[in-house]
């Protein structure tokens, strides 16, 4: 069947009150946004607690791409392929439809068990709900005598949603859920080439922050092509979360200070430092409100709850970790269900990789990384602005 319209359903929008309708008109602005490169093919607009997707072109060509598209957009939680019809108060003529859809659908002769689900919101039409479905189970059985109904487990669920006009389906793709990218405020994400971070990105992005994004590469510890990794993941991530500005800082200087002037058993913390007093120096120029990291409480030395402390004491804007409970077995499964994992195991050193001491310090104190950092205060300031100053910014 070639259908003419989506029905885009929402979950956690629902329940937002008074302010629902700033979320759907997110969601609907996303959508669109998503669906641009096809061009005076589709309109997409709210109406009664429903966002549509319609065309008056056939669209068969493009249907599964179009799919996939919106499969990504944060916010939906069900995409319906729908065959819309003129509301009509006369059951028959309703019936007609539903006959049709199904014998378009399924064929002349399914051989399917089955559900009728019917809302009537237009209450001009005079049947109750339980009743026109009822009725429909009825005339499907004398029609497709082969058909069986299972009101518990059955194979197809038809829906009827009786509005202004006449919803019928009986498919539902699910969507991500979430909530529309745009309705959270904006947050720096410290993006690296690892497993990781794409995935905190992804994940606060699922509550609707805009991302940009920062990388700390460290030229000639590491290569062009690990640079591109990154642009790469940061593309990949950009299919969820809408477009990302990501902001390449040149950190080699600044981590051969720290290198030379400051114990080994403390680089990976003082380096993790100054990421986060440049990340935050960035965030404020682009008006984001927070940093986003990809850390998991214990999976390195770095990410203990003592190093963690050190490395949020540098920080005014709020950092969150939206992985900071999860396992690596559990981040790497939603790497590969959104796309990242492949990239971001390719064998290109980022920054931090190259100098890592053998034996990290995991329980830090704070005043001695105040004490070995002292030892930078002839240089760091210089070294940093001139990483602000010389970045390199990307649209991803």
């Amino acid at each position: 069947m070639n259908y003419e319209s989506f029905l885009i359903k929402y979950a956690e929008i629902g329940l937002k009150g008074k302010n629902r309708y700033k979320f759907e008109d997110a969601l609907v602005s996303r959508i669109r946004e998503t669906l641009k490169e096809f061009e005076g093919v589709f309109n997409v607009y709210k109406e009664q607690e429903r966002i549509y997707i319609d065309s008056n072109k056939d669209f068969s060509d493009i249907y599964d791409k179009v799919i996939e598209k919106l499969k990504r957009v944060f916010g939906v939680s069900d995409i319906c392929p729908i065959k819309k019809v003129a509301f009509t108060s006369d059951y028959r003529e309703l019936s007609n439809h539903i006959i049709e859809f199904v014998k378009n659908v399924y064929g002349d002769d399914p051989t399917f068990t089955f559900k009728v689900k019917t809302r009537r919101v237009n209450k001009i039409f005079e049947m109750h709900s339980d009743d026109v479905s009822a009725e429909l189970g009825h005339d499907i059985l004398e029609r497709f005598k082969n058909t069986k109904v299972d009101v518990h487990n059955p194979e197809v669920r038809l829906f009827v949603e009786i509005r202004n006009h006449i919803n019928i389906y009986s498919e539902k793709i699910p969507g991500p859920g979430g909530l529309p990218v745009g309705t959270s405020g904006k947050a720096m994400l410290l993006l690296s080439g690892g497993i990781d971070s794409p995935v905190a990105g992804y994940m606060i992005a699922k509550r609707g922050v805009v991302i940009n994004a920062i990388y700390f590469h460290a030229p000639p510890y590491t290569s062009d092509r690990a640079k591109q990794k990154v642009i790469d993941l940061a593309k990949i991530v950009s299919k969820w979360s809408g477009r990302i500005k990501l902001h390449i800082i040149n950190f080699t200087d600044i981590q051969l200070a720290i290198y030379e002037k400051c114990p080994h058993d403390e680089l990976t913390i003082i380096m993790r430092r100054y990421m986060m007093k440049i990340a935050e120096i960035i965030a404020e120029r682009e008006n984001c409100i927070a940093l986003i990291t990809g850390e998991s409480i214990g999976q390195v030395a770095s990410q203990t709850l003592e190093s963690l402390s050190c490395t949020n004491q540098v920080c005014k804007l709020p950092v969150f970790r939206p992985l900071i409970g999860f396992d690596k077995e559990e981040i790497v499964d939603i790497a590969k269900r959104i796309g990242t994992f492949e990239t971001s195991i390719l064998p290109y050193e980022d920054c931090c990789t190259i100098f890592v001491a053998k034996h990290p310090v995991t329980k830090p104190s704070l005043n001695h990384i105040h004490k070995s950092e002292d030892k930078l205060n002839d240089v760091i300031d210089e070294l940093m602005n001139k990483a602000v100053d010389s970045q390199e910014e990307i649209i991803c």
